[in-house]
């Protein structure tokens, strides 16, 4: 975007990893649905679309935002009229330095994971995100104790309803085929691999877009498809190594046949996880999915940035940090102007490349001295994804996000199909989620922007015999 605003400006585009990450094959499903492939791809190739930008294949060592200067790690220096820091985030790891702990959150950490994976036999995923929802769901031929902390699996972006209607898939032995993947395939090309060297988990990869499990060969030892054991509304307590274990003479667990078949475990495992619950699992390494930090840390140092409570960067709406000529956006950033009633910021690969995208569009109008007016991307929260096969979209406070006890919900579910909910306040449709093909995403849209009183249609709002498009349209 700023390459084709400012054709004779020199652009610098700073990048830790070799590749970078594109948007392929992008299409606007609705006015603020968007799906999109992410592709990596070397940096040559940007550089030779667009001849006036650079891409420089170094870590920051250190930004000094007084003397407007960059320092990289191979030792040079680059001078900005202009910033933006669009530096993600990074695994927030359970605990740090124990190599039984695989984070994942970027294309190394889901590499290292396929060849742990091939040799195991057991593994505990903890947390009860998207990344967690995918990963369990895509496993074979390995147990998986999935640890979260919620009464019901999804939590980042489904209730307990939703969680229901989704966990027949997970026990069902014979998997289906995919329906075609429309995104992300990841490679890992333009890259030479020096034998017998892993990637460390503190260097950063760049981010997994969505869909990033496809091509990643996800399959255990052993010979069954799908066995997950969910433990509910517990955390890590501590993580015990085996000779650790052996000396507490501790007691595990088998992996659970039934519920109430608790059993102790003979076999010795490389790693015990002990539960809040007070159980403990031995297993060949564990997952942690547990979300992200923004990966502020480089930036911090001799610079005095307003951080928001979640330690991202905070940025107005013009998405300028609080020290002047520096912007940013992604993941790196907390949004803190006063958001519209029905979006919210979210760590997702929809927000970043919209974040992105506008924050390019304020550095262009503040370098011409143009007003601008907020994105319309920010006016709606919306996302589209898919999980355990299902396609799923999510519209503004889908989960009656800062609404209190004042809204309502109403529900519309067939097994193995679809489900639907919508969240109500004062008449007016506020947010929804739809598992499925449902084909409501536009209708929904468009009655949470325009916020008209829905009172009197009541239950029939989500009748299947009625075609509520033809009433909104």
């Amino acid at each position: 975007k700023l390459a084709m605003e400012f054709p004779s400006e020199d652009i610098f585009l700073m990048t830790a990893s070799p590749v970078i990450k594109a948007i392929t094959n992008f299409k606007q499903v609705s006015r603020t649905l968007e799906e999109f492939d992410v592709e990596e791809q070397p940096g040559s190739l940007l550089e030779k679309r667009y001849p006036n930008i650079r891409v420089i294949q170094s870590e920051v060592k250190q930004l000094k935002s007084e003397e407007h200067k960059i320092f990289t790690e191979d030792g040079k220096e680059y001078i900005y009229e202009k910033l933006c820091l669009c530096a993600g985030a990074k695994p927030k790891l359970i605990f740090e330095g124990n190599p039984y702990v695989i984070g994942i959150r970027d294309t190394d950490s889901a590499e290292a994971f396929q060849k742990n994976l091939a040799q195991a036999e057991r593994i505990v995923v903890v947390g009860n995100g998207g990344i967690a929802l995918e990963l369990v769901y895509e496993i074979e031929g390995c147990e998986v104790i999935w640890a979260i902390k919620d009464k019901a699996i999804g939590n980042t972006f489904f209730d307990a309803g939703a969680a229901e209607f989704l966990i027949p898939k997970l026990t069902a032995e014979k998997r289906e085929t995919a329906i075609a993947c429309k995104r992300t395939k990841y490679t890992m090309e333009g890259r030479e691999k020096k034998e017998g060297t892993t990637a460390a988990s503190d260097k950063l990869g760049s981010a997994l877009g969505p869909d990033w499990h496809e091509g990643l060969h996800l399959k255990g030892t052993k010979e069954f498809s799908h066995k997950v054991h969910i433990e509910i509304l517990c955390e890590v307590k501590k993580i015990l190594l085996q000779q650790e274990f052996v000396q507490l003479q501790r007691t595990s667990l088998t992996f659970p046949k039934e519920e109430k078949n608790e059993e102790p475990d003979e076999v010795l495992w490389p790693i015990y996880v002990e539960l809040t619950n007070g159980k403990i699992y031995g297993c060949d390494f564990i997952v942690s999915a547990t979300g992200v930090v923004p990966n502020v840390k480089p930036f911090l140092d001799g610079n005095n940035f307003a951080l928001g409570e979640d330690g991202g960067l905070k940025v107005d709406k013009y998405m300028h940090t609080s020290i002047p000529d520096i912007y940013a956006a992604g993941d790196i950033c907390t949004a803190s102007w006063e958001p519209s009633p029905v979006w919210h910021q979210m760590r997702l690969w929809t927000q970043a490349r919209q974040m992105g995208w506008y924050a390019a569009k304020c550095m262009a109008a503040d370098t011409l001295g143009e007003s601008i007016d907020l994105d319309f991307s920010f006016e709606l929260f919306a996302h589209v994804t898919k999980f355990f096969n299902y396609k799923v979209v999510v519209l503004g406070k889908y989960n009656a996000q800062g609404l209190g006890l004042d809204h309502e919900l109403m529900l519309r579910c067939t097994k193995g199909q679809e489900y639907v909910k919508v969240v109500m306040q004062n008449g007016r449709m506020m947010g929804a989620v739809l598992i499925g093909e449902t084909d409501l995403e536009e209708t929904f849209e468009n009655l949470i922007l325009n916020q008209m009183d829905l009172s009197a249609y009541g239950e029939d709002l989500l009748n299947p015999n009625i075609d509520i498009e033809d009433y909104f349209d």
